[in-house]
């Protein structure tokens, strides 16, 4: 068995918490719990006949007047960053603690996931602002902790790159 730790990054109320207990526990609920420090969990995933219990460290949200504690990030083997399609200013805090991620795990495999898909017609996020992004090599994934679209796909996505 393989394990592999992934560490959660975004804003607060991305849908961080959601988007693990949707992967781990096909659960989704509209009540908002910030997460304090970090929160573990763990799932394993059968992928291309290996086993791989993907141990994810959901970290709390972090706003102009908190700094997630980055520390958590060592001996990460992966990351998602988080932006909540609907709050453009989510995606800058994404980009900002991708490249903090990057400066202290280096540069191991990562995902932005622009989640909320379902309130796909509410958002400030454009494909226009995720396009350069995607032209530096980015992986950009839209999901929905709420309906489950593309959170299995995510996880997948992660899984497969963290075993090349």
């Amino acid at each position: 068995m393989i394990n592999k730790k992934v560490c959660m990054l975004g804003g607060f109320s991305v849908g961080k918490t959601s988007l693990v207990e949707r992967y781990v526990h096909s659960l989704f609920s509209d009540k908002y719990l910030s997460t304090v420090g970090v929160k573990i969990s763990k799932k394993i995933l059968s992928l291309d006949g290996t086993d791989v219990t993907l141990v994810l460290w959901d970290m709390e949200g972090k706003d102009i007047y908190t700094n997630v504690n980055l520390a958590y990030l060592r001996g990460a083997m992966g990351f998602f960053v988080v932006a909540d399609g609907t709050r453009k200013e989510t995606l800058e805090m994404a980009i900002s603690l991708a490249e903090a991620a990057v400066n202290i795990a280096g540069n191991i495999p990562s995902c932005l996931l622009v989640n909320k898909a379902d309130l796909k017609d509410q958002w400030e996020i454009t494909d226009a602002m995720l396009a350069p992004l995607v032209e530096q090599g980015i992986t950009v994934l839209h999901t929905s902790a709420k309906t489950g679209a593309g959170v299995d796909e995510a996880f997948t996505t992660l899984t497969r790159n963290m075993l090349r």
